[in-house]
C-alpha cells in the first residue's frame, strides 16, 4: 500500500464518505480507514430479531465475533458504572461498516433551522447549561445543504417553516400514506401546518439508482433496490472511481501520529497487526464518541490531556436526541404497511413555545416490524403473553398509530465521553467512558413534545392514546453529536468554524462531533453538508 497520502479520512459513515469524495475529486491521494466492512445490499440480513432497530439480539451488519472486545463503560444517573457490549442501550452504538449509519437508517433529510444555530442568543442560557451559538449561521450552510439534496439526492418539499432555500427538492416526497392522511385530518382542525418528511430516499430513479419499491422495512436495513441514499452508494464510489482513493476495511485506529506536536499520520491495526500510515492531512470521522476517544488517547508533550483538549471540551456537551411521543389506537385500520412509513411532520412547535428552550419536531413513524411494536408501544395493561396478547396484536397492530420525533436537546457539560484507561479493548486501546445527564431543562421540552403528540393523536380520532415521560439521561445515540464542539474561540471549544482543530492546522473533524447544538431534526443532513463544506476548505487550502 502506499505509504503516504495527501489526506487519511478515518470512518467511512456519513461524513468521512463525504470528505473523501470531495477530495478526491479535487486531485487528493486519500486513504479511508474503516474497522466495518463493506457490505453489499444482499448481504445484510433482513432479521426481524437483529437489526439496527432492536439491539439485544444483534446486529445485521456485525457478527458476534465481529462485535466481541469492543466493550465501552457506561455510568447511570446514580453514578453506577457497568461495562457494556454493543448490543447494550447504553452503549450508543453506531453501524460499524462502509456507510455507517447510512447504510440502515431511516433517512430523515433535514436542514436545521436558523434559529437552532443561534439558541443560546436566541433563548439565554439555562443555568448549569452549556448551551451556546454555533459560529456559524444558517446561511453559511445553506449552499452545501442545497449541494447535498442535489449530488446525493434527496426527496421531499419545504415547510412554510424551514429556512430559505435557493431551489426546490430534487425529487418529490414520497406519497402521503394511510397514517398521514390520518393526522393530515387533525391538524387542519388543529391549525397545525404540516409537510412532507424530506428523505434521502429515490422516489424517482436518480444517480442512477431505483426508485423506493415501499417495501416496509426501511429503518434497520439495507434498502433492496438501492434507493436510500447513504455515503456507501454515492461519495465513497465516487472517490473510489477517481483512482485516488484507497478504502481499507478492517483497520481499528488506535491513536494520531505526531512529530514535535504535528500530527503526521495514523497508528492503526488490521489483522490483528499494528500499521502506521503517514499524510499531510487527517480528517477524523469516526462518529462523535469515537472521535472524541481517538482524541484523548493521543496525547503529546504539548496537549497531555488528549489532542485539542488543553481547554477541557474534547468529549463534553454530548447530544443525541430525546424522542418524545405518544401512541394512539384507532377504531379503524390506520397503518397501510407501505414503507417508509413516515410521510406527514410538523415543524410548529421547533421554536416559539413559552417557557420552553427550543423544541422539537413530530412525524408519524416508519412501518413498525412487529416486535418493535410489541417491546416499545404495548398498551398499559394488555397481557404480553398468551391467547390475549394475540388477540391484541392482531387487532392493535394496523389500528395503532405512533407519533414522535426529536428534541432540541439543551447541552451540558457533564454529558461527556472519556477514556477508562483501566478497561481496554482487543487492541489495547482505552475505552470510551459515558456519564453526565442531559441539562434538566432538555426533560421540560421532551415532556412538552410529549403532550403535543398527544394533542395531534386525539384531535385526529384516537379512541386510546398513552405515552411515557421521558426521564433525565444521557443521550447519546445515533445522533450522536457535540463532543467537539466548534468555537471561534480556542477556549471555547475543539474545532473553528472550518470543523479544524485549534491549534493544528491539518487535523480536521467531520462527523457530528463539531455540532454546537443537535436541534429538534435528524442531523444527518447537517452532518453532510459540514463534511463537504469542511473537504472543499481543505482542498482550497
Amino acid at each position: 500500500m502506499q505509504s503516504e497520502f495527501d489526506v487519511i479520512v478515518v470512518g467511512a459513515g456519513a461524513g468521512g464518505g463525504v470528505a473523501a469524495g470531495v477530495l478526491a475529486e479535487a486531485g487528493k491521494t486519500v486513504l479511508v480507514l474503516d474497522r466495518g466492512r463493506a457490505l453489499g445490499i444482499n448481504a445484510v440480513p433482513r432479521d426481524h430479531l437483529r437489526n439496527h432497530r432492536i439491539s439485544q439480539y444483534g446486529y445485521n451488519t456485525e457478527t458476534p465475533a465481529q462485535l466481541a472486545g469492543r466493550p465501552r463503560v457506561a455510568v447511570n444517573v446514580l453514578g453506577r458504572e457497568e461495562v457494556v457490549s454493543p448490543e447494550n442501550g447504553g452503549y450508543g452504538y453506531n453501524a460499524s461498516v462502509v456507510g455507517g449509519g447510512t447504510l440502515v437508517y431511516g433517512a430523515q433529510a433535514w436542514r436545521f433551522l436558523p434559529d437552532d444555530f443561534r439558541m443560546a442568543s436566541r433563548y439565554g442560557v439555562p443555568e448549569g447549561s452549556s448551551l451556546a451559538d454555533w459560529p456559524i449561521s444558517y446561511e453559511d450552510l445553506e449552499p452545501f445543504y442545497d449541494k447535498v439534496e442535489w449530488e446525493m439526492g434527496v426527496a421531499g418539499s419545504p415547510h412554510v417553516l424551514s429556512g430559505k432555500r435557493e431551489r426546490d427538492f430534487p425529487m418529490p416526497p414520497v406519497a402521503l400514506n394511510l397514517s398521514g392522511q390520518t393526522l393530515k385530518r387533525g391538524a387542519d382542525q388543529l391549525g397545525w401546518p404540516t409537510g412532507p418528511v424530506p428523505l434521502l430516499i429515490n422516489t424517482v430513479p436518480y444517480n442512477g439508482r431505483d426508485a423506493c419499491i415501499g417495501c416496509g422495512m426501511c429503518v434497520g436495513f439495507s434498502c433492496p433496490t438501492d434507493a436510500k441514499v447513504g455515503s456507501q452508494n454515492t461519495m465513497t464510489p465516487r472517490a473510489l472511481k477517481t483512482g485516488r482513493c484507497t478504502l481499507t476495511t478492517g483497520a481499528t485506529v488506535a491513536s494520531l501520529v505526531t512529530e514535535n506536536g504535528k500530527v503526521v499520520g495514523v497508528r492503526y491495526f488490521k489483522d490483528d497487526k499494528e500499521h502506521v500510515a503517514r499524510a499531510k492531512t487527517v480528517v477524523l470521522a469516526a462518529a462523535a464518541i469515537e472521535t472524541a476517544r481517538l482524541l484523548l488517547n493521543s496525547r503529546t508533550d504539548r496537549e497531555p490531556n488528549g489532542i485539542g483538549n488543553n481547554s477541557d471540551h474534547v468529549g463534553r456537551h454530548i447530544q443525541g436526541h430525546y424522542y418524545p411521543g405518544a401512541i394512539g389506537l384507532f377504531d379503524d385500520v390506520v397503518q397501510d404497511g407501505v414503507g417508509p412509513g413516515v410521510s406527514i411532520s410538523t415543524l410548529k412547535f421547533n421554536h416559539n413555545n413559552p417557557g420552553i428552550v427550543g423544541g422539537g419536531m413530530l412525524a408519524n413513524e416508519f412501518v413498525k416490524l412487529p416486535i418493535i411494536f410489541q417491546k416499545n408501544c404495548w398498551q398499559p395493561g394488555v397481557p404480553r403473553w398468551g391467547i390475549e396478547a394475540k388477540r391484541y396484536m392482531r387487532h392493535a397492530y394496523t389500528r395503532a398509530m405512533h407519533v414522535q420525533g426529536p428534541v432540541q436537546e439543551i447541552p451540558s457539560a457533564n454529558g461527556r465521553v472519556t477514556v477508562d484507561s483501566s478497561r481496554r479493548d482487543r487492541f489495547g486501546i482505552p475505552v470510551p467512558r459515558l456519564s453526565g445527564t442531559q441539562h434538566e431543562s432538555t426533560v421540560d421540552v421532551g415532556q412538552f413534545m410529549q403532550k403535543r403528540a398527544e394533542d395531534w393523536l386525539r384531535a385526529s380520532g384516537a379512541k386510546e392514546i398513552w405515552s411515557w415521560a421521558p426521564p433525565l439521561f444521557l443521550s447519546h445515540g445515533q445522533h450522536q453529536a457535540g463532543t467537539t464542539r466548534m468555537s471561534d474561540d480556542p477556549k471555547n471549544g475543539v474545532v473553528d468554524r472550518h470543523c479544524r482543530v485549534h491549534g493544528h492546522d491539518n487535523l480536521f473533524v467531520a462527523d457530528g462531533g463539531p455540532h454546537v447544538t443537535n436541534a429538534g431534526l435528524n442531523p444527518v443532513l447537517t452532518i453532510l453538508a459540514l463534511a463537504w463544506r469542511t473537504a472543499e476548505f481543505i482542498a482550497g487550502n
